[in-house]
C-alpha cells in the first residue's frame, strides 16, 4: 500500500511539473509527434513499396527454379595414359528434360519450405499467321500446378484459361502483333516438321512486354510432341513461404536433388540490392528521428531540472528520498515520449490513408497493425532512456542548496 501511495505521489508531481509549463510540454510533444509521424509513414510508406515491387515482379515468375545441370565437356585420357590439353569452347546447351522429374516432383510436393510445385516444359518456336512470323516461347503447362505458382486465370484480359485439346493462350502483345482474337488459329512451328494448329482460347496481360509478346501457353503432351521431349519436362518451379529465404533453400534444394537450383535472388540481383538500399534507408531514417526526440526529451527535462531546483530542494528537505525525484523525472520523460508518438502514430496513420485515397493509387499501403504500438513503445522507451541523465542530477541536489537556488 505504501509503495502504491509513492507511485502515486511521483505521477502527480510529474504531471504538475509537466503542467506547469504548458507551453515548453506543448512544444516538446509537437516535435516528438512530427517524429513518430515521420517514423509511421516513412516505414509504411517503403513497406507497402517493397510489396508492390516484389509481387509485381515475382507475381510473373517462381521462387526457385530446379533445372537440369549443365553439360560440359570432358577431358579423355590419351592412349599412353597421359593427358591431353585442348583448347575448347564451352559446351552448347541443348533443350533436354530432367531425368526422373516425377519423383523430384514428389520429393519436392514433401518437402515443408515448398508451397508449390509445377512441372514445365519450354522451349522456342516460330508462330505463324498468314504473312505475320513472331519467334515465340513454348510453354507446356499443368493448370491446376501452375495456377499455383503464377495466377494466370486472374490476368486473363479475354477468354479463358484453357490449354487442353489443340487450345493455346497467349499475352496481348502477341495478339496485337499478329492480329490474333479469342477464337483464332495460330500455327506453330518448332522445327524439323514438328508443326501443330491451335486455336487461342484466351488473352493475359502479365504486365511484362516480353512475357506478353513472346508466351504461349499448351497443355504439357502438346509441348512435349511439339519440342521432341516425349514425356519430359525441362524445368520444374516452385514457390516458398520465406522468400528471401530462397536463395538458402535454392542451395539445399540442389543438394536435395543433384540439379540445379535458380532462385529468385540470383535472377534479380538488381531489384535485391534495391529493396536492401530501401531497408537501410529505412532503419537510418527511424534511427536519426529516434536520436532526435531522445536529444529533444533530455533537453527540456534539463531546463525543468534548473527550472524546479528549489521545488527539488522542498521535496529533499521533506523527506523524499533520491529514488522518488529519479522516479518524477524518468516518468516525465515516458510521458512526453508516450504522448507525443500517440498523436504521431496517429497523424502517420491518417496521413496513409488520405495516400491510399487521394493519392496517385500507384499501389495500396497496407499499415501493419503493430507499427503504431510499436512506435509509441520505442518513444516511451526513448523518453525515460533519455530522461536518466537529468533525473540523475536532480536527484544528487543537495536539499540546502537547491533551497537557496534562485
Amino acid at each position: 500500500m505504501r509503495l502504491l501511495d509513492s507511485l502515486w505521489t511521483e505521477w502527480k508531481i510529474a504531471l504538475r511539473f509537466l503542467l506547469d509549463n504548458r507551453l515548453q510540454t506543448l512544444l516538446i510533444v509537437f516535435g516528438i509527434a512530427v517524429g513518430s509521424a515521420v517514423i509511421v509513414f516513412i516505414t509504411a510508406l517503403i513497406t507497402g513499396l517493397q510489396a508492390n515491387v516484389i509481387e509485381r515482379t515475382l507475381g510473373t515468375q517462381s521462387h526457385i527454379r530446379i533445372l537440369p545441370p549443365d553439360e560440359v565437356n570432358r577431358v579423355l585420357p590419351a592412349a599412353d595414359g597421359a593427358l591431353t590439353l585442348l583448347l575448347e569452347s564451352p559446351r552448347a546447351q541443348r533443350l533436354r528434360s530432367i531425368s526422373n522429374w516425377q519423383d523430384v516432383r514428389d520429393v519436392l510436393d514433401q518437402d515443408a519450405q515448398v508451397l508449390a510445385v509445377s512441372p514445365v516444359i519450354s522451349g522456342p518456336a516460330l508462330a505463324r499467321r498468314g504473312v505475320a512470323r513472331a519467334s515465340v516461347a513454348l510453354v507446356g503447362i499443368d493448370p491446376q500446378r501452375y495456377q499455383r505458382i503464377i495466377p494466370l486465370a486472374e490476368e486473363l484480359v479475354a477468354g479463358e484459361l484453357r490449354v487442353g485439346a489443340g487450345d493455346a493462350v497467349i499475352g496481348t502483345e502477341l495478339a496485337r502483333d499478329l492480329g490474333l482474337g479469342v477464337g483464332d488459329k495460330l500455327r506453330l512451328d518448332a522445327g524439323e516438321g514438328r508443326e501443330a494448329v491451335v486455336d487461342i482460347a484466351g488473352i493475359f496481360e502479365l504486365g511484362v512486354r516480353e512475357l506478353d509478346e513472346r508466351y504461349v501457353y499448351l497443355d504439357l503432351k502438346q509441348a512435349q510432341t511439339l519440342l521432341d521431349l516425349p514425356g519430359g519436362v525441362t524445368v520444374i518451379d516452385t514457390t516458398v513461404a520465406q522468400i528471401f529465404e530462397a536463395d538458402r533453400i535454392a542451395r539445399r534444394l540442389a543438394r536435395l536433388t543433384g540439379l540445379r537450383a535458380e532462385s529468385w535472388m540470383d535472377t534479380n540481383g538488381q531489384l535485391l540490392n534495391a529493396l536492401s538500399s530501401q531497408s537501410m534507408t529505412t532503419e537510418m531514417i527511424r534511427v536519426f528521428v529516434g536520436i532526435s526526440v531522445a536529444f529533444g526529451i533530455a533537453s527540456v527535462l534539463a531546463v525543468s531540472v534548473v527550472q524546479r531546483t528549489r521545488e527539488i530542494g522542498i521535496l529533499r528537505a521533506m523527506g523524499s528520498p533520491r529514488q522518488q525525484i529519479l522516479r518524477v523525472f524518468l516518468i516525465q520523460g515516458g510521458l512526453l515520449g508516450l504522448l507525443g508518438s500517440a498523436c504521431g502514430g496517429g497523424v502517420g496513420w491518417g496521413l496513409v490513408q488520405v495516400f491510399n485515397l487521394l493519392g496517385p493509387r500507384l499501389f495500396y499501403i497496407p499499415v501493419d497493425p503493430t507499427l503504431v504500438p510499436l512506435a509509441m513503445l520505442v518513444a516511451t522507451v526513448t523518453g525515460v532512456l533519455a530522461a536518466a541523465l537529468p533525473a540523475r542530477r536532480a536527484a544528487h541536489y543537495d536539499p540546502a542548496v537547491a533551497i537557496r537556488y534562485v
